[in-house]
């Protein structure tokens, strides 16, 4: 199938929210720490001791970014896995209180996965993809609640949710709050008291195969893994010694170019919302247009088949995300689109990085109206 189009040119990488390339400072960081940290930290020798000194380093790095003590943080062997380990370990360490787990109904897979473990409350959101935070209050009031799990931003379609309040109605409740601050982490800081939070380093531009875990002192933590210590939060057996420094190292230097990155990509966002939407026909931007990430925006093609928009695309050289149904293994159109009420096929998600240049934006623009109405057209519309 031939969509009509200008030629492809170079490529452009726009689903930074699934992997963002890797920062230079990644590359340096892992080939040095790879020269000088391969060996394991927990041994007294030479080598174990060097090994060592870079794990606190790292640690030390991601704690003071993060505001937390050095103590309260661990690496996981992911994002999901440390988000997983939140929720499973949250639940465990209360599990003398109850079995409930309340959370927002635009968690990532990863967290709707664990709350299958428990008795889940789920609280919706309103169409712009904010939290419900009268049913929110009235949800973690409940009896049995042993840990509320709210995402920092929406995944899917960039809407910055209300932590802080959300953490004011836990905290009065007596429920502790986890919040999985993938999206959120080396872009903007994350709001005041939650009780625990996971990230993940590739998706700030560090290395793939690094979570980090942040488990608050004072909060009740039970390791879901058979290990000897079944109260310290980390990952049983060994990690990648360079992988964490390098994302340690990746994430003060994406923390440092945070600000003026925000500017410049917000502003490149909302070229793409309006533009979007004054070139394409029956097409619906998605997500909170002002409390929202400032590098991520979504939009729905009626009468467009997903998986072809997104084939269409990569063959003009662009990489772009999509939730729906026909792109998910599951089958099923995004639930966190669903939970929105907003129109789930025909969806994509664009996001943006340090690397993406404004003739990326531009070219992206000229090409998307005709190839969208090339895919209506082949589909007789």
């Amino acid at each position: 199938m031939d969509y009509t189009g200008d030629p492809a040119g170079a490529p452009a990488y726009l689903d930074s929210a699934t992997a963002a390339p890797p920062h230079p400072v990644t590359r340096e960081a892992l080939l040095a720490a790879v020269a000088d940290g391969w060996a394991d930290p927990s041994r007294l020798y030479a080598a174990g001791r060097r090994a060592q000194q870079l794990h606190e380093a790292a640690t030390a790095v991601v704690a003071e970014i993060l505001g937390v003590r050095a103590d309260e943080v661990s690496f996981q062997p992911s994002g999901t896995a440390a988000a997983q380990a939140a929720v499973l370990g949250g639940l465990g360490g209360r599990a003398r209180v109850g079995r409930v787990l309340v959370h927002s109904a635009i968690e990532h897979s990863a967290v709707l996965h664990a709350a299958r473990t428990a008795e889940a409350v789920e609280v919706g959101v309103d169409r712009l993809g904010r939290l419900d935070l009268d049913a929110w209050a009235t949800a973690v009031r409940a009896g049995g609640v042993a840990l509320a799990g709210l995402i920092s931003a929406s995944h899917e379609v960039g809407t910055v949710q209300p932590v802080a309040a959300a953490a004011e109605l836990c905290a009065e409740a007596g429920v502790p709050l986890f919040v999985d601050a993938a999206q959120t982490v080396g872009r903007a800081p994350v709001p005041p008291g939650w009780s625990l939070l996971s990230a993940s380093a590739h998706k700030w531009g560090g290395p793939a195969g690094v979570g980090v875990l942040v488990v608050r002192k004072g909060v009740r933590w039970l390791s879901p893994y058979p290990q000897d210590d079944l109260y310290r939060p980390r990952h049983p057996g060994a990690l990648s010694l360079p992988a964490v420094v390098a994302a340690a190292a990746s994430l003060r230097a994406v923390v440092a170019e945070a600000r003026s990155e925000a500017v410049r990509l917000s502003a490149l966002v909302d070229r793409i919302r309006e533009r979007v939407a004054a070139t394409v026909p029956d097409v619906e931007i998605v997500g909170d247009p002002v409390e929202r990430l400032p590098h991520l925006v979504t939009f729905s093609c009626l009468y467009v088949d997903g998986e072809a928009l997104l084939h269409a695309l990569d063959r003009h050289g662009f990489a772009v995300s999509s939730g729906s149904s026909c792109t998910s293994s599951t089958l099923r159109p995004s639930h966190v689109l669903e939970a929105m009420g907003v129109l789930s096929h025909g969806n994509v998600r664009v996001s943006l990085h340090r690397e993406t240049t404004e003739a990326d934006v531009e070219r992206f623009l000229t090409v998307l109206p005709d190839v969208v109405a090339a895919i209506r057209k082949e589909a007789g519309i």
